[in-house]
């Protein structure tokens, strides 16, 4: 039995130059390519996008959900990269 935690799946993407993240429920794709392609001056080529279920959250007799978003695995072209970005401590 294989234990895979779920940043390994993103970590093993960066080989293929593909980067996941979070996004908005109502983005389309082409918002968000169009955003990734001005923000980080590269170029997409393609974009794959699945909704995570939504889990149950209790406040007391109130039955509510946690956050409802989207995430999307962002392929570039080949010679392109996403540099980390870093935060700066204060």
């Amino acid at each position: 039995l294989k234990i895979i935690f779920p940043w390994y799946k993103s970590i093993w993407l960066l080989v293929k130059i593909q980067y996941t993240s979070h996004v908005e429920l109502g983005s389309t794709r082409t918002e968000i390519k169009h955003w990734v392609e001005l923000f980080f001056c590269v170029k997409v080529i393609a974009m794959n996008s699945h909704q995570l279920l939504e889990k149950g959250r209790r406040m007391g007799p109130i039955m509510g959900h946690t956050m409802y978003y989207k995430r999307m695995i962002i392929t570039l072209q080949p010679g392109y990269s996403i540099s980390p970005l870093r935060m700066k401590r204060t």
